[in-house]
């Protein structure tokens, strides 16, 4: 595997086409920036620079690759510049997890 591949090593999960779209547009206007997402281990990672394509690798996924090399698995993202991506929602539930939380009561008990 490639040492610039950051992305997690989690399966593939396929991405809806607005979040494929919103990549497209970055890379049209050449924008650059910071891109958050899950690295390999599952912890929140960051990169800096500018996507200059999107590339899908048969049995790994879809991937993003950074002016300088960096590839990161389009499922993986959190935020693309400021925008959304695909791995939001996982993050999201890290900051509401405790409120799902009964705090070591069993339910019936509250």
């Amino acid at each position: 595997m490639d040492s610039k591949n950051k992305s997690a090593e989690t399966s593939y999960l396929p991405v809806p086409w607005e979040y494929r779209e919103v990549i497209e547009e970055e890379i049209n206007k050449k924008s650059t920036g910071k891109i958050f997402f899950f690295d390999r281990d599952g912890q929140v990672a960051e990169a800096k620079g500018s996507v200059v394509r999107m590339t899908e690798e048969k049995g790994s996924g879809e991937f993003i690759v950074l002016d300088d090399g960096t590839k990161i698995r389009i499922d993986r993202i959190i935020t693309l510049f400021g925008k959304v991506g695909a791995a939001y929602e996982e993050y999201d539930s890290y900051g509401s997890s405790c409120m799902d939380c009964t705090g070591g009561y069993d339910i019936d008990e509250l």
